[in-house]
C-alpha cells in the first residue's frame, strides 16, 4: 500500500481523526497542544483552532459546531466560538483521552491519568448531559469503535496492550460481557476504527504500524509506517476507503514526519461517522 502525507505538522499527542462527510473534511486533535485541526483534502488546507486545555477529541454536531472531549469535561462548541460545558468532572492528575459516537447520537468519551495509572475510565454522555461511566480501571483508553450490526463495542486499553470486546445494546447504549478480542505484542494499541466488513484497524504507538484484526482477533494485515508513533486511524474520503492516521512528536525517534497526519489511499472500506446528537 502507498502511503502519503495528508497533512505535514508537528503535533506532541496527534490523535482522534474522524471524518466529518457533511463537510468533507477531516477533524484531529493535537491533544497536549490544545489544538483541533480541521483539514480539506479538496483545498488542501489545514484549519486550526486552538483551545483552552488539552482535547483528547473533537466530533461534529448534528445541529452545527463541535463537541469536545476535554481535560476537564465535555464541551459545546457553537458555530460562533461559544463554548458551554455539558459534563464537568475535572480531577487532578487527569486529561481527556479518546472519544467516539455511536449509532445513536450518543457521546462516548474517555479519561486517563497523566501518569498511566489504571484510574481512568469510559464514559457514555447523552445528548441531554447525562453521563454514566460504563468502564472503570482504564489505564490509557483510547480507540473506541463499534462492528457494523453495532451489536459489538470495541476499545483499546494502550497501558494493558489489548482491545477488548463488550457486547453492545444500540437501543440503551448498555456495554456488558467485556472480554479481549486481541493482544497486541508489537508497541501499544491505540486509536482504532472499525471497518465495514467488521475488520478492526488500530494503530500502534510504538510500533511503527497500523494492524488489521478480524472480528474473531486474528491478525490479518499490517501496514507499516514511516513514523514510530501512528496514534489512531479512521477511513475517511467521498467513498470511505482512505486511511487517514495521526501520529505524535513524543515518544523515542520521531523522525521527519512525527506529528504528521498520514494518509493510505484505498487501504479498505470504511464506515460513515454519526454526528453528536447534542
Amino acid at each position: 500500500m502507498s502511503i502519503e502525507v495528508a497533512v505535514r505538522a508537528e503535533a506532541v499527542l496527534g490523535g482522534a481523526p474522524t471524518w466529518d462527510h457533511a463537510s468533507g473534511t477531516l477533524l484531529w486533535v493535537d491533544v497536549l497542544g490544545s489544538e483541533v485541526h480541521r483539514y480539506s483534502p479538496g483545498r488542501g488546507d489545514d484549519a486550526v483552532l486552538a483551545v483552552p486545555q488539552h482535547v483528547g477529541a473533537a466530533k461534529p454536531r448534528a445541529r452545527g459546531g463541535l463537541v469536545m472531549n476535554l481535560r476537564d469535561g465535555v464541551a459545546l462548541v457553537d458555530e460562533d466560538g461559544a463554548k458551554t460545558w455539558l459534563v464537568y468532572w475535572a480531577r487532578d492528575g487527569y486529561r481527556s483521552s479518546d472519544a467516539a459516537v455511536d449509532a445513536a447520537g450518543r457521546l462516548w468519551a474517555g479519561t486517563a491519568r497523566y501518569d498511566g495509572e489504571p484510574t481512568g475510565w469510559l464514559a457514555r454522555v447523552e445528548p441531554n448531559g447525562d453521563a454514566k461511566v460504563v468502564l472503570n480501571g482504564v489505564g490509557a483508553g483510547n480507540g473506541i469503535g463499534w462492528s457494523p450490526d453495532g451489536a459489538l463495542l470495541y476499545h483499546a486499553d494502550s497501558a494493558a496492550r489489548r482491545v477488548d470486546v463488550l457486547d453492545f445494546d444500540r437501543d440503551s447504549g448498555d456495554a456488558t460481557n467485556r472480554r479481549v478480542v486481541a493482544e497486541v505484542d508489537r508497541g501499544r494499541p491505540a486509536g482504532l476504527c472499525v471497518d465495514a466488513s467488521g475488520a478492526i484497524w488500530v494503530a500502534l504507538p510504538g510500533g511503527a504500524a497500523v494492524r488489521r484484526y478480524a472480528p474473531d482477533g486474528r491478525l490479518d494485515a499490517e501496514v507499516e509506517l514511516p513514523v514510530g508513533q501512528p496514534t489512531a486511524c479512521a477511513f475517511g474520503g467521498h467513498d470511505f476507503t482512505d486511511l487517514y492516521v495521526t501520529t505524535a512528536r513524543a515518544g523515542d525517534a520521531p523522525g521527519e514526519l512525527a506529528g504528521s497526519v498520514l494518509v493510505v489511499p484505498g487501504a479498505g472500506e470504511g464506515q460513515p461517522s454519526t454526528a453528536f446528537a447534542g
